[in-house]
């Protein structure tokens, strides 16, 4: 599959729509023109939206020259191209800015909204969205929130001080805090830490805790009561994928509305009245370029 240009990427398309466009390395030499290899490659689209794109000057290489039906492609080559999506299910729900400066860009994210394009989702992304709302082409997520998740998430604005920013989630410097909508576990102590180790698991979207030196870590607190449920606060000190989820899950109390953990649910719509009960409550850090302390709270409740 294509590669999406990354913000700092010279590249001979522009930001169509928000969209960056993607770009497919050649390991060698496909035998025929651009149009046969592409339409092989892509099995899902035809020969015809191929032939169309390039009619339109939408497919190139790395030079920035148009590639036609008949183009003679060779090993070490790139091919330029905007991705698209005949049909694309609207998400409901609105992101929030909550903080912009000329180095970063915080924002409320809504469940169910994905960080970035893949798979079935383009422009009903957070960050085709921002890319749209506010013209910022280099912007790129400094960390990433789960699709099914809300709440608080940094974006980079530009690429001079990314790496500063980057630096910090990288070496554990941020305070992250969420919340979170479970059963009670009235046999435990809190606050509790729970410590595993965590690799992917099977299907392959999910993670497994299994024995071993733990790469994971997170603090968990109890709230108060709301209703028949706990509202916990949860404070990962690492970041492995859906960490919270396989944590809480092991516990016994596994965050409502996960269809992940402790098992995969069969495939569905997605059930927008009944959203994981996960919030990325708040971010704190100490600005690496100002030192000024800083924490954005999420405005989204469970």
């Amino acid at each position: 599959m294509g590669r999406q240009a990354k913000a700092n990427a010279v590249v001979p398309l522009p930001v169509r729509d928000g969209v960056a466009p993607s770009y497919l390395w050649l390991d060698d030499n496909p035998p025929g023109g651009a149009l046969a290899f592409l339409a092989a490659h892509f099995g899902d689209v035809g020969e015809a939206v191929w032939r169309d794109r390039m009619a339109r000057g939408e497919v190139v290489d790395a030079s920035g020259a148009l590639l036609g039906p008949d183009s003679v492609l060779r090993r070490g080559m790139r091919i330029w191209y905007y991705r698209e999506l005949d049909a694309e299910t609207p998400i409901p729900f609105e992101e929030e800015i909550l903080f912009r400066d000329d180095h970063l860009l915080v924002v409320d994210k809504p469940h169910f909204l994905p960080m970035t394009p893949g798979g079935r989702f383009l422009h009903e992304t957070l960050l085709v969205r921002l890319k749209n709302k506010t013209g910022l082409t280099q912007l790129t997520p400094i960390h990433r929130l789960d699709r099914e998740t809300a709440g608080v998430v940094i974006f980079s604005v530009r690429e001079e001080s990314r790496g500063a920013y980057q630096s910090l989630f990288q070496k554990r410097q941020v305070r992250k805090e969420y919340e979170a909508l479970a059963a009670p576990l009235p046999a435990l102590t809190f606050p509790l830490v729970r410590r595993s180790r965590m690799v992917e698991g099977k299907p392959f979207f999910r993670m497994q805790e299994v024995a071993g030196e733990p790469n994971s870590e997170s603090v968990i607190d109890v709230i108060g009561a709301h209703g028949d449920t706990m509202l916990y606060r949860l404070q990962p000190h690492t970041g492995r994928k859906h960490q919270l989820r396989v944590h809480m899950a092991a516990l016994g109390a596994p965050i409502i509305n996960d269809s992940f953990y402790p098992d995969a649910l069969p495939c569905k719509d997605d059930d927008f009245a009944n959203p994981l009960k996960l919030l990325s409550r708040s971010i704190g850090f100490d600005d690496p370029l100002s030192g000024q302390a800083r924490r954005f709270e999420s405005l989204r409740t469970l």
